[in-house]
């Protein structure tokens, strides 16, 4: 499992069996994914379909910047994304912790 894997299928998945989600969200998400497998994705969530593309926007109401290990361990449930904040392994551009709480449901 890969963050692109992830990012590309899962969410839209994800968001297609619970549109509701997208709704709550109702933002424009980045996430910056380093390492091996990972790459820029866009997250629309202010969209009825369609919602990831590759690439980032400079529209986006916040970016979220992991590493593509940390983000697979986090959507595995291996690594808790409370914690990984702590640590500094996942960050938030600008902190919008209503807005991270809502796509935390998504992860």
């Amino acid at each position: 499992m890969s963050a692109k894997d992830i990012i590309e299928n899962q969410i839209p998945e994800t968001l297609k069996a619970k549109p509701e989600l997208a709704k709550e969200i109702n933002a424009v998400i980045v996430f910056d994914v380093s390492g091996e497998g990972g790459g820029k994705w866009t997250l629309d969530a202010t969209k009825s379909e369609g919602w990831v593309t590759e690439g980032a926007v400079d529209n986006a109401k916040m970016t979220i910047s992991v590493s593509n290990d940390d983000f697979v361990k986090i959507r595995e449930k291996k690594l808790n994304a409370q914690m990984a904040a702590m640590q500094g392994k996942l960050k938030f551009k600008p902190m919008d912790m209503g807005l991270a709480m809502k796509l935390a449901k998504l992860l």
